[in-house]
């Protein structure tokens, strides 16, 4: 059910060109760390921070985050896979290091990152608020550049639709996700990276806006708009066949930190508004 409109995809694969296809995704990826780095690093300073310590804490954030996305992808597809189309890693150990071929786990980058960083700033003596308040915008600006770096492995896509939009995958990933050839799906890679722009935006908004008034307020709406979207996105991926009460682990993950984020959010603007007003 090709569409004239869908999505086509990529114009070349890593059997047509060697391994050049499947590095894309590293280079995608490294290009929004650049940017995102960039944009942390004017922001930070902007604010009366160091840029050198900004570049230094953004360096350790890409550092820890990588290693922690990829020991988070690893761990539940290691012994038996959670996925339709990965062979666990016990049965290809060389692979565990091949991050090109995609295979980064979302939340455990925020994990390993948030943990490199609280390191680097506590040994620093650098306060968190300001720095958080920096780095907002930049992880969803990472986000939405490396998120499309899915299109050129053949990745992630969501189950399959007839939109106008719809992702054209080459017959091998289809059929390693057990549909025919002909079918189209959506891409829920594009649907990510679109979400994170838009919350780039929104974050940018409020910051000129001045409307939220705790330290690290700025950080904590990234983390609920993002799992506010991931939520919605996960529930349209096919890759996962674990399922709690019909939702998938990052469902549940992402479902969390929406209500938790918020939760925090609410209730640090009450305490600095209390704090004003006595």
């Amino acid at each position: 059910m090709f569409s004239v409109a869908a999505i086509p995809p990529p114009p070349f694969s890593g059997f047509e060109l060697g391994p050049f296809a499947p590095r894309l995704y590293g280079i995608v990826i490294a290009v929004g760390a650049l940017l995102a780095l960039q944009l942390l690093s004017r922001r930070y300073t902007a604010r009366g921070g160091d840029a050198r310590r900004a570049e230094q804490a953004g360096l350790l954030a890409l550092a820890g985050g990588f290693l922690g996305a990829r020991i988070g992808y690893v761990i539940p597809r290691f012994f038996a896979s959670d996925t339709l189309t990965v062979v666990p890693f016990s049965e290809r150990p060389a692979d565990i290091f091949a991050i090109w071929q995609g295979g980064l786990a979302f939340f455990g980058g925020l994990i390993g990152g948030a943990l490199a960083v609280l390191i680097y700033l506590w040994r620093t003596g650098t306060p968190f608020g300001p720095f958080a308040d920096a780095i907002a915008p930049a992880l969803p600006l990472a986000q939405a550049i490396g998120r499309t770096g899915n299109y050129f492995n053949q990745e992630l896509f969501g189950r399959p639709t007839e939109v106008w939009w719809a992702l054209q995958v080459d017959p091998g990933p289809a059929a390693r996700a057990g549909y025919p050839n002909d079918t189209t799906f959506h891409p829920t890679f594009l649907y990510e990276s679109l979400w994170n722009f838009l919350l780039v935006g929104l974050i940018l908004w409020l910051d000129k806006r001045g409307w939220l008034q705790s330290r690290g307020a700025l950080f904590i709406v990234y983390l609920a708009g993002y799992g506010l979207g991931r939520g919605w996105i996960e529930a349209l991926r096919i890759d996962t066949i674990e399922r709690y009460l019909g939702l998938s682990r990052n469902n549940w993950i992402a479902l969390a930190i929406f209500v938790g984020a918020l939760t925090t959010l609410w209730w640090r603007e009450r305490a600095v508004r209390q704090a004003d007003t006595v």
